[in-house]
């Protein structure tokens, strides 16, 4: 039987410009999908100009998101493109597996904590309350902050799950340090030639060049793939 399990999703503009800002929203939307067609629950913990992270939880995660990392090579036209040109761009996908509190013990004596307002939609108490949240890891120098719940408590518990899993990745970027981080390895360089995954809109076709398959557009735009 399938036990729940957890990972965080980050998806990050590379080559493209303002286009591969934009595909990270279209990224989200296509893994929204993703997890609304496997059941699963999906919530945007950090959200910038061309960079999300998620948290995906439920029975079949793992499963779901084995095959995303690395980088996703669009060709289209864009939608500010006036002359009808095809634009590649591309984003790049980590997925990271945030360790227990036992595999991973944080010295509370080394993080610092900051409460500060909610920005952007969530209505009046989000935006008029200390609700959102900043942890900083004074050893490694990361710093997470979460402001998707509504209280305080709920955004220290997502923040300190982030902030886990990236500590995680940082042991194992030290310990393969010639051979570049577990995020380096799974992103790529993020170069127009370096995918994972190409999606031709002209032509309606999405190869994933390490399964070796391909699946048709309006399928995988749907999350069906």
């Amino acid at each position: 039987m399938k036990t729940t399990e957890v990972l965080i999703v980050e998806i990050r503009a590379a080559e493209g410009g303002a286009d591969a800002k934009d595909l990270v929203r279209e990224q989200l939307t296509l893994y929204i999908k993703r997890c609304a067609r496997r059941c699963l629950d999906l919530t945007v913990i950090e959200e910038s100009n061309g960079f999300v992270t998620i948290e995906v939880t439920g029975r079949g995660t793992k499963e779901a998101f084995v095959n995303e990392p690395g980088g996703h090579r669009w060709q289209r036209i864009p939608p500010t493109e006036r002359r009808g040109r095809v634009q590649t761009s591309t984003v790049t996908v980590a997925v990271l597996s945030p360790p227990s509190a036992t595999e991973l013990v944080i010295d509370e004596r080394d993080i610092e904590w900051q409460a500060c307002r909610g920005s952007g939609a969530g209505g009046q108490h989000r935006n008029m309350t200390d609700s959102a949240v900043q942890v900083f890891h004074r050893p490694s120098g990361l710093m997470v902050r979460c402001e998707t719940e509504r209280s305080q408590h709920q955004n220290r518990a997502t923040a300190m799950n982030l902030l886990r899993a990236r500590l995680l990745e940082h042991e194992r970027s030290r310990a393969v340090a010639d051979r570049g981080s577990d995020r380096r390895q799974q992103i790529g360089s993020g170069m127009r030639g370096d995918k994972r995954r190409t999606i031709r809109v002209q032509d309606g076709v999405v190869t994933d060049h390490v399964l070796d398959v391909k699946w048709n557009l309006k399928n995988y735009l749907r999350g069906e793939w």
